[in-house]
């Protein structure tokens, strides 16, 4: 599992049937170290209901096909939770209410 920001999405009206009806979201994975965007977007399936702006938790490979959504997809990642609070060390590094 990864933390990662939703950036954008993607929308393609031509896909595999199995893909129809999911939304497909921009990520990038965050370097937790110093809360920074890092490597390029990755498309990923949302299963929850993320938005542009929100930070959330991504896995990838064949556990991005666990979710009730993915289950027998074409998926190779997926978000899985949208992040509220982060606490690292002692220390709140993000705060969605911030």
């Amino acid at each position: 599992m990864q933390i990662a920001k939703v950036v954008g999405t993607v929308v393609s009206t031509n896909k595999s049937e199995k893909l129809h009806g999911l939304k497909l979201m921009l990520v990038k994975i965050i370097d937790l170290d110093t809360f920074k965007e890092k490597g390029a977007p990755l498309v990923s399936i949302d299963a929850v209901g993320a938005g542009v702006g929100e930070i959330v938790m991504v896995v990838s490979g064949s556990s991005s096909r666990q979710t009730a959504i993915t289950d027998a997809k074409p998926v190779d990642n997926s978000i899985i939770a949208i992040i509220d609070s982060i606490d690292m060390e002692g220390k709140r590094i993000f705060s969605k209410k911030e």
